[in-house]
């Protein structure tokens, strides 16, 4: 199985000064504003970091629902948060951290296997490759 999905992103202006504007094919974002500003001055709009933390915490929650299927669970439920780094790197900049933190309720299962399966689901997760960078995991379960 293969699938390719497409991103699309413009840049009007230059450097700081530019504004972009960045889609999904999907169409479930449109034309979303990012830039300087929306990256390290809080305006209103999205980044690069925050779009991958979103694609990390759904791909990993994603993986670990399905870990969690074949170990034989019908029902629960996962929340995961990501926070990716940003770090200052020489002339430019270099993303070094996702810290994966995910809740999980399953009935019948308990805590050990929880972790171990989520372990499992951080190796395992497509994103979890991608990224080049230190990728931490805290767990908190509910039986």
């Amino acid at each position: 199985m293969k699938t390719t999905n497409n991103g699309y992103a413009t840049y009007e202006g230059l450097g700081k000064g530019g504004k972009g504007h960045v889609s999904t094919g999907s169409g479930a974002l449109s034309a979303q504003p990012y830039g300087f500003q929306t990256r390290f001055e809080d305006a209103p709009g999205t980044n690069p970091e925050e779009l991958i933390a979103a694609a990390h915490a759904s791909c990993f929650t994603m993986a670990l629902s399905f870990k969690l299927a074949e170990a034989g669970h019908e029902d629960g439920s996962v929340t995961t948060s990501a926070e990716v780094t940003l770090e200052k790197d020489g002339d430019g900049f270099t993303v070094t951290k996702s810290e994966l933190s995910t809740k999980g309720k399953v009935p019948g299962l308990d805590q050990a296997t929880f972790e171990k399966l989520a372990g499992e689901a951080k190796e395992g997760c497509p994103i979890s490759k991608l990224l080049d960078c230190e990728i931490s995991l805290s767990t908190s379960f509910e039986g």
